[in-house]
């Protein structure tokens, strides 16, 4: 794979590079029209479709940061975006051209002031896996096999101008208003923030792992400080695969089973005893040993879950109070998704868009058990994704709704559903975790 020397660093570079990108976008229009002439719609849309992500992702992948980590966060929105745009921002997860030797040296210099060979018995100069804010490369020190994570540079320092750039697309994709829309994308730009600071990663990877390895069939690696730094992270090598590549190829149902439960408890013991939780719940974070271990591996973006809305937001996965009108219309006041100031008719509009959808998407907490590999419930999830962006009333209307925190909240959901979907896990108990919360 071709390797970067240099990655563009200044807004003016940032910005030339996504103008660029955006006069190819261009061009890919002209040829849809020209296709409509002698293709039909859809196989002229598809074109468009294939042809505007390739050129969208080829420029996202040199610039890496949080344009790419955008990217990533996107493919996982698989009933939003076409199937063309999620199949090639999927790669932001594994394949991205990695930094070049000679520039992983001088970032080690700049640290360290030693380059990664003086510092480790062995160091693969070639990296093992490139993704969105930094690259991972294998080494070994004192017998020990090592991971070693290394910051892309300027990463942290473009965060705000990339997303002042995203951000006009980011509106228009979601339909969100100008009127308080700024504590959403502060909200993103914070967490991306935190992303880049590897000494706060190392810190939520250790209390992570001290809360939650009592629980069955789950690992973490140990980290290393004296090779770590804020841009810097050392830790273990684990060894397994990883999640998607462990769900494509696995057939044994037992197996599915395990793994599934593992990543389940792991992720209802955060929100409901730890009040915070792994909010980027793709497969690149997350391995599985070849006897079944799911090992998590990446603790860069950690989700705080305030009381005034836990309680609210879990209060309305509870049948009987969706049911209750009364109930329904104060908690829905209090989770911001309706405003004061809603006429009658906003109010009974956005009431039985937000019942609809918190009635399906709190369908497993309604069950002792869940099957996850159930076909009919993620294709009403993907049915309704499409109801309500074909819903021309709502395009009409102001759709930022509902507190900050439903961003990186309903992100996790999303993302472990799918995960857990794609795992094929059928037998899962939901309310396992409480077994393991006085131990």
């Amino acid at each position: 794979m071709k390797t970067l020397d240099k990655i563009p660093t200044s807004k003016i570079e940032r910005a030339t590079k996504l103008i660029s990108t955006g006069a190819k976008v261009g061009v890919n229009y002209l040829k849809y029209y020209g296709d409509k002439m002698t293709k039909t719609e859809g196989e002229a849309k598809e074109n468009l479709n294939r042809n505007n992500a390739a050129d969208i992702y080829d420029s996202l992948k040199e610039l890496k940061g949080s344009a790419l980590k955008v990217a990533q966060m996107l493919s996982m929105e698989k009933n939003i975006l076409p199937a063309a745009y999620v199949e090639k921002f999927s790669l932001s997860q594994f394949q991205v051209p990695p930094l070049s030797a000679p520039l992983v040296n001088k970032i080690f210099k700049n640290y360290f002031g030693k380059k990664p060979s003086e510092l480790f018995d062995q160091f693969e100069s070639t990296s093992a896996n490139a993704a969105s804010i930094g690259q991972v490369h294998k080494a070994m020190k004192d017998g020990k096999e090592l991971a070693v994570k290394i910051q892309y540079p300027g990463v942290s320092d473009s965060i705000s101008s990339d997303l002042a750039m995203v951000k006009p697309i980011a509106m228009k994709m979601f339909n969100i208003k100008g009127k308080n829309s700024d504590q959403y994308f502060k909200e993103v730009e914070d967490k991306l923030l935190e992303e880049t600071d590897y000494a706060l990663e190392i810190k939520q990877s250790l209390e992570i792992r001290k809360s939650c390895e009592l629980l069955p069939n789950l690992a973490f690696p140990n980290y290393y400080p004296e090779f770590s730094n804020d841009r810097i992270i050392t830790m273990d090598w684990m060894h397994g695969k990883h999640l998607s590549t462990f769900s494509e190829e696995n057939t044994d149902a037992v197996l599915a089973d395990q793994v599934g439960q593992a990543l389940w408890d792991f992720y209802m013991f955060q929100i409901h005893h730890l009040r915070k939780v792994h909010a980027d719940p793709h497969p690149g974070n997350f391995l599985v040993s070849k006897s079944g271990t799911l090992i998590a591996i990446d603790f860069g973006c950690m989700k705080s879950i305030p009381e005034d809305f836990y309680i609210p937001y879990f209060e309305l996965s509870i049948r009987e109070n969706l049911q209750d009108k009364a109930f329904l219309d104060q908690k829905l006041l209090e989770l911001e998704i309706i405003r004061p100031d809603d006429s009658a008719e906003e109010k009974d509009f956005f009431t039985e868009i937000f019942y609809e959808l918190l009635y399906l998407f709190t369908t497993p907490f309604q069950e002792e058990t869940f099957d996850f590999s159930d076909g009919k419930f993620f294709s009403a999830i993907a049915d309704l994704g499409q109801k309500y962006a074909k819903n021309t009333q709502l395009k009409g209307r102001n759709a930022n709704r509902g507190s900050r925190h439903f961003i990186y909240m309903n992100r996790t959901f999303f993302g472990l559903y799918n995960l857990m979907h794609e795992l094929k896990s059928k037998n899962i108990k939901i309310n396992n975790y409480k077994n393991y919360l006085n131990k």
